[in-house]
């Protein structure tokens, strides 16, 4: 994907959330069999399915929770890209949102 492509995307991203995307944040997935089971409903959508993914990830466009996590301090999150390289979802995202498959 393009740098422009990316930027594109992560512009949609941005304004479905601000026009009150509601996602699911909660439960939070605290053992690798939640998270496991997490992954495994993002690879049943259709890849196409953008809105549905960011659902289930439960994606918000700040930092999330008493310890303000968001995405640039998650283990996949790629810097100089601003990109979740989580297979699963594998989307431009900017370093102050956060979603629930948040790893450190």
């Amino acid at each position: 994907m393009q740098n422009d492509q990316e930027n594109a995307l992560r512009n949609r991203i941005a304004k479905m959330m601000a026009d009150g995307l509601q996602t699911q944040t909660e439960p939070f997935p605290e053992t690798d069999r939640e998270f496991g089971q997490l992954l495994a409903e993002l690879r049943d959508l259709p890849a196409e399915d953008l809105k549905a993914r960011l659902v289930v990830s439960g994606f918000v466009d700040k930092p999330y929770g008493p310890d303000q996590m968001r995405c640039q301090e998650c283990m996949y999150y790629l810097v100089h890209r601003k990109w979740c390289d989580l297979p699963e979802l594998a989307v431009p995202v900017e370093p102050d949102w956060w979603c629930r498959l948040w790893r450190i």
